[in-house]
């Protein structure tokens, strides 16, 4: 999977961010905020090959049904996708 965005992922007071940089912030209005699941995933997408590799990386860290975790990949997937990072 390749991501379109350049980004620097910061935690600040127990939160990821996601800054956009370079020519990135021409593009991108602000930052990004994950959740503990969106944090896993997003470093976990430049070296998945496909999404279900990302569901059974989800499924080896997290306690989760799989029907869970391939949804939680699914949404996570297509919100980068509408915001044209992925």
């Amino acid at each position: 999977m390749k991501l379109k965005h350049e980004f620097v992922i910061r935690e600040v007071a127990g939160e990821t961010l996601l800054v956009p940089v370079g020519t990135s912030t021409l593009s991108l209005n602000g930052m990004l905020v994950l959740n503990q699941c969106g944090s896993f995933l997003w470093r976990r997408i430049p070296e998945a090959a496909s999404e279900e590799e990302l569901v059974q990386a989800l499924l080896e860290e997290y306690e989760v049904e799989p029907a869970t975790a391939r949804k939680d990949v699914e949404e996570f997937l297509d919100s980068l996708r509408r915001l044209e990072i992925l």
